[in-house]
């Protein structure tokens, strides 16, 4: 059983930069897929970001040029570095990871982008 805690969401400004991360349990060397989604009020979790083992990332169409996602296998941990935060991108944010045929999500984490 992987647990996956995020942490690094908050309230900021539009235009500004926030960088969360999650660490897991265990080893992530191993985990073939992980990535980050959210969730706004009234609306279906939607990707944002995944990686895959080999390094290859993908972006949802909304956060493409604006946000990177990065893995650090010695820490365990998996980050999404979002910059000219916008309004919309206001949601809750969560980890996953999938792994030995098992989907593993985060609690989640609040951003808030607003002035």
């Amino acid at each position: 059983q992987v647990q996956l805690v995020e942490s690094g969401g908050g309230l900021v400004q539009p235009g500004e930069s926030l960088r969360l991360s999650c660490a897991a349990s265990e080893s992530i060397f191993s985990i073939n897929f992980m990535g980050w989604y959210r969730q706004a009020p009234g609306k279906e979790r939607e990707l944002v970001a995944a990686i895959i083992s080999g390094g290859i990332t993908n972006y949802g169409g909304s956060v493409k040029g604006r946000f990177t996602i990065s893995r650090d296998n010695a820490k365990n941990t998996v980050y999404l570095q979002m910059n000219s935060l916008k309004p919309e991108d206001t949601a809750v944010y969560y980890c996953y990871a999938y792994l030995r045929s098992n989907d593993y999500w985060g609690q989640g984490t609040q951003v808030t982008v607003s002035s």
